[in-house]
């Protein structure tokens, strides 16, 4: 689906404050120069609009996390969404105002935990390709990786394209501590069977696997849906994820 520019989409995305635009600057420090704290760094590699990484840093503030998106436009619909999710959590630890509809979705957990007055401070994002992770990150620095709804490259030609190729397994073993997971959903059959047999061609070990996450009572459990994951489930679209590990 072509996604139409928004103008201005460029400078809101290099001007954010919450956006890192040289992270190779970092390498190595994000938890001492970024974060200020020696919690877990959690990525998202192509975290599309944001909802999944936004519920999870709501829900855990003892964990860093950083989503990764090359799209402008869609990180910049992020940022969006985002910056209303602060302001609203701002307005009501002043006790003025109430949540937007859409944020009032995402921080329902949060409330419940006692948590919802503490603001995202653990979150940050990144605009760059999946290709330049271990520029930005050194050795065993990330804790786990999430790959949402990846692009299939369908095509055999751009096979090493795919997130969960060889080329991109390589990558994450550098910058995943060696008991950190990898966590993978597509409702793309025939990219996850692509992933089944090239994840432990790379030297990795499958876990856990399910065809049908939403009727995988374990799998399942604390399941958080991302904006794609909404959308295909509900036209009745099965969900498929693993999780990988050294």
């Amino acid at each position: 689906m072509r996604i139409r520019h928004i103008k201005g989409a460029e400078e809101a995305v290099a001007q954010s404050p919450y956006v890192i635009n040289e992270p190779a600057d970092f390498r190595g420090q994000w938890r001492e120069k970024i974060f200020l704290n020696d919690n877990p760094i959690y990525l998202e590699v192509g975290m599309g609009m944001g909802k999944f990484i936004r519920t999870h840093a709501l829900n855990n503030t003892d964990i860093n996390y950083i989503g990764f998106e090359i799209n402008t436009t869609v990180l910049y619909k992020s940022l969006k969404r985002y910056e209303r999710l602060l302001e609203d959590l701002s307005k009501e630890k002043a006790g003025a105002g109430e949540m937007s509809e859409e944020s009032g979705k995402e921080n329902s957990g949060l409330k419940e935990a006692g948590e919802s007055k503490k603001k995202l401070y653990n979150l940050r994002f990144i605009r760059q390709d999946a290709r330049f992770l271990a520029d930005d990150f050194a050795d065993c620095e990330v804790d786990r990786i999430y790959l949402n709804f990846s692009d299939p490259w369908p095509k055999d030609k751009n096979a090493n394209k795919r997130l969960t190729s060889p080329v991109f397994m390589k990558l994450y073993d550098r910058i995943l501590k060696k008991d950190g997971v990898i966590e993978f959903k597509t409702d793309n059959e025939g990219l996850f069977d692509y992933s089944l047999q090239s994840i432990p061609e790379s030297g990795w070990r499958i876990e856990a696997v399910t065809r049908d996450l939403h009727k995988d009572a374990v799998m399942n459990e604390g399941n958080i849906m991302t904006e794609y994951e909404e959308k295909f489930s509900g036209k009745g679209n099965p969900i498929f994820k693993l999780i990988a590990s050294r």
